[in-house]
């Protein structure tokens, strides 16, 4: 499919440049938002794509270049030659797939780490009356508690309260290990928008106390829409960061909150495992949790669930 000329412009625009300032924007240094897909009509076949802008579609970057692969996990491993390869279909407005048409994914699935970080937000400290850290508090999730942007939040029997955490996450582009901060952007692909479901039950009295289980119930990292390149966004630690419960907004901030900037996490997880590409993280929360409040608020069947991050777009999920 090849679009009008209109079209042609406008996705030039919205793929940017490519910059040699890799070591400051991350793994390439294109302006765009990647997106893992598939057709209504091939729920199986899951494709890596470029998003255009609002309502015009994705480019299918498997038809544009058979050699590609189906996954953004196994994308991201070519390298910067699939990003200059993703510039070149962005720019050429061949096959295009219109948005009806799309089913999104979570922009990565199957990472091999999915670290987290808690504690992360001055005013979620304040929120709870907690120290600020000195070190980043680090916990995960597994990989099989990822979900789609728009997919539904699976309430599990065995916990009665469910809590939401709308998050700035990020995904590693490039093999890494003990990586100084001043070079930590130029090994991270882009950022996302993360919902950090937790069962405060299991968090914070069952297990030990240990978070692991309470946080990795199957549905409970919904992510997405797109990853958005390092390039696209001049500051991800001033993006205003809000979640919204059936259209109540209930955590509203900036991400000028975060303790520990991306840079940092990079380094100090680095430290300790080797990065490689596919990896999320998930940088912490802001206040307006439901269990901090008074009294503690949780999620039931039939909520809406509308996370959202500046410049990167909004996750919607429903509570089933």
């Amino acid at each position: 499919m090849r679009l009008p000329i209109r079209f042609l412009i406008c996705a030039r625009r919205f793929g940017g440049k490519l910059s040699a300032d890799t070591g400051r924007r991350g793994v390439c240094g294109t302006t765009m938002r990647l997106v893992q897909f598939c057709r209504r009509n091939q729920e199986g076949d899951v494709r890596v794509g470029v998003e255009l802008e609002t309502g015009q579609g994705v480019v299918d970057l498997k038809d544009f270049d058979p050699s590609l692969p189906h996954t953004m996990k196994e994308f991201l491993e070519t390298g910067e030659r699939g990003m200059e390869c993703a510039h070149r279909a962005l720019s050429s407005g061949q096959c295009v797939v219109p948005l009806p048409e799309v089913r999104l994914l979570p922009p990565v699935t199957d990472p091999e780490k999915v670290v987290c970080v808690g504690m992360n937000y001055r005013d979620h400290c304040l929120e709870q009356n907690a120290p600020i850290p000195e070190e980043p508090i680090i916990f995960s999730k597994f990989p099989s508690a990822i979900t789609g942007p728009f997919d539904d939040i699976t309430l599990p029997d065995e916990s009665k309260e469910v809590d939401w955490e709308v998050e700035l996450a990020f995904v590693i582009g490039r093999k890494g290990k003990h990586i100084k901060e001043e070079e930590a952007l130029s090994y991270v692909a882009g950022f996302t928008v993360a919902n950090d479901v937790s069962a405060r039950d299991w968090q914070m009295r069952r297990n030990g106390k240990q978070w692991l289980l309470g946080k990795t119930f199957d549905s409970f990292c919904p992510l997405g829409p797109a990853l958005v390149t390092t390039a696209a966004l001049k500051d991800p630690h001033n993006l205003g960061i809000r979640c919204r419960v059936n259209g109540s907004t209930v955590q509203d901030s900036s991400t000028n909150q975060m303790i520990f900037k991306t840079e940092k996490l990079v380094a100090w997880v680095s430290q300790f495992v080797t990065l490689r590409p596919g990896d999320v993280f998930l940088t912490g929360t802001p206040p307006g949790v439901g269990v901090f409040r008074k009294p503690p608020v949780y999620l039931k069947k039939g909520d809406v669930v509308e996370c959202e991050i500046d410049k990167i777009g909004v996750i919607r999920n429903t509570v089933i």
